[in-house]
């Protein structure tokens, strides 16, 4: 069965899109509280979340690769529309948001099954309600079904900590990307510099390649890990 690896980065959308009514409801927590300085950082706090949330933010880019390949393409949007190949990797350019989640859900009709690092908390679910924010049809909507199996979605932030077997004190408590390429001698997606956080600046700064070349570093790392679960790991119950 084919197995797709994704990882998608998003940028906050401009606050002038949220109403009064809105933006209070997100600060609300900071409002109550009574010390300026502790309101000041619960403030800044938030605003920094707004790139996490499918409300407040957008997805600018997706990287799919063919686990068995490891060929893929990496969907980006960009005012510069000329594609490009880099290696097994071809670099799309897309007009907007609903462009590059159409292109998105057509190619992943291709795959049987799919591979992700806390995609199931997090990227699945965004793309399922940006994809319904903006009426763009979703080919693929079990993504999300039991979530003790590893078909059609295997989360390999789920099968490192077995489940959250353990807590956060335990074994097999969680880890980040990073850290888990670190201790299986994978080359790290952040080792350029470049982290998720900056993906709004560079959004901004028009940098928009730079956005597309992390998020093919974060899939190449997945699909690095991915092998290694799947030689190692894969069967534990």
């Amino acid at each position: 069965m084919s197995c797709l690896v994704f990882d998608i980065e998003t940028s906050a959308l401009p606050k002038e899109q949220l109403d009064e009514g809105r933006l209070e409801y997100l600060f609300r927590p900071a409002e109550k509280m009574l010390d300026e300085a502790a309101k000041a950082q619960r403030r800044e706090e938030i605003d920094m979340q707004f790139n996490l949330w499918p409300f407040t933010a957008q997805c600018v880019c997706i990287c799919l690769m063919n686990a068995d390949t490891g060929r893929g393409k990496v969907l980006f949007i960009s005012d510069d529309f000329e594609e490009a190949s880099d290696g097994p990797v071809e670099y799309v350019a897309c007009m907007d948001e609903s462009d590059l989640l159409d292109q998105f859900w057509k190619l992943s009709t291709k795959y049987d099954k799919i591979c992700t690092f806390n995609g199931r908390s997090f990227d699945v679910p965004f793309l399922y309600l940006r994809s319904a924010v903006l009426n763009v049809p979703i080919s693929r909507k079990d993504w999300l079904g039991y979530r003790f199996q590893v078909e059609p979605h295997c989360d390999l932030a789920e099968q490192f900590t077995f489940y959250n077997v353990s807590g956060w004190t335990g074994a097999a408590r969680r880890f980040n990307l990073d850290f888990y390429c670190k201790a299986f001698g994978i080359e790290s997606p952040k080792a350029e510099g470049v982290t998720g956080m900056d993906v709004n600046d560079l959004m901004a700064e028009g940098r928009y390649r730079e956005i597309a070349e992390y998020c093919v570093r974060d899939v190449v790392a997945t699909t690095r890990l991915y092998e290694i679960w799947r030689e190692r790991l894969a069967g534990i119950r």
